[in-house]
């Protein structure tokens, strides 16, 4: 049977999306289902909402600035960040190059890891027509160092709570290293769980980030809230 898919829900972005926000940067709490920056879809992309949500708060009426620094899967929820500014976007975006950033997310998935916690290594090469990544244990030829940490935090009802910390960020490449360790994510079709999502999404929540803010020179620590769709929130108390 073919996956059903609802379309994402138009909303505007309003003060309770902000996780974080000064005249430099904007952390927002992403919504399974909302794309990044524009597609062949035709939905309104998450920088576009962002861009009108300040352009109303600061009144702008020609419109703001605002960079993307990073990505989030379309299926993926949790803390990204955009810059408001050029100066801040090209900072940003040398942190980033600099593995200078430090995230980390949470996974949700059927099969108990094996071991319980370690590092995963692999080489990744994307399929851009099919948008689907394959995995290597070794080099081979167009492949991208992959890296990753991991821990299982507990365990719920036949489900397994994990905590990754990615080393490097290469595309789908924490649904498809847990993957290869016979942990697909919960809605993760793509990559091995036996049934879609019927809403866009995939239960891999993007936690934590940590950076020293580019033009401030502080330490930035920003968290985001599991979603409350009847089930993420089952699992608050394994992380607090």
């Amino acid at each position: 049977m073919a996956k059903i898919e609802i379309p994402a829900t138009p909303y505007d972005i309003t003060e309770k999306d902000i996780l974080y926000e000064d005249n430099h940067l904007i952390a927002i709490n992403k919504r399974a289902g909302d794309i990044v920056q524009v597609d062949d879809t035709g939905d309104e992309s998450l920088d576009e909402k962002v861009k009108k949500y300040i352009a109303k708060k600061y009144n702008k009426p020609n419109g703001a600035f605002l960079g993307v620094v990073h990505r989030l899967d379309r299926p993926v929820s949790g803390v990204i960040m955009f810059a408001k500014t050029s100066k801040a976007l090209e900072r940003m975006n040398a942190l980033f190059k600099g593995r200078q950033i430090q995230k980390t997310y949470m996974a949700v998935v059927r099969n108990k890891p094996v071991p319980e916690q370690g590092n995963l290594v692999h080489w990744l090469i994307k399929n851009p027509q099919k948008n689907v990544t394959k995995p290597y244990d070794h080099e081979v030829t167009g492949s991208m160092r992959s890296e990753l940490n991991y821990r299982l935090l507990g365990e719920l009802n036949g489900y397994y709570l994990i905590e990754v910390d990615p080393i490097t960020g290469r595309p789908h490449q924490i649904r498809v290293q847990l993957s290869t360790l016979g942990c697909p994510i919960v809605g993760d079709n793509k990559y091995g769980y036996p049934r879609g999502s019927l809403k866009k999404s995939i239960c891999l929540h993007a936690r934590r980030i940590q950076f020293i803010h580019p033009i401030k020179k502080e330490p930035i620590d920003i968290y985001a809230p599991l979603p409350h769709d009847g089930f993420w929130e089952k699992f608050d108390w394994l992380i607090k």
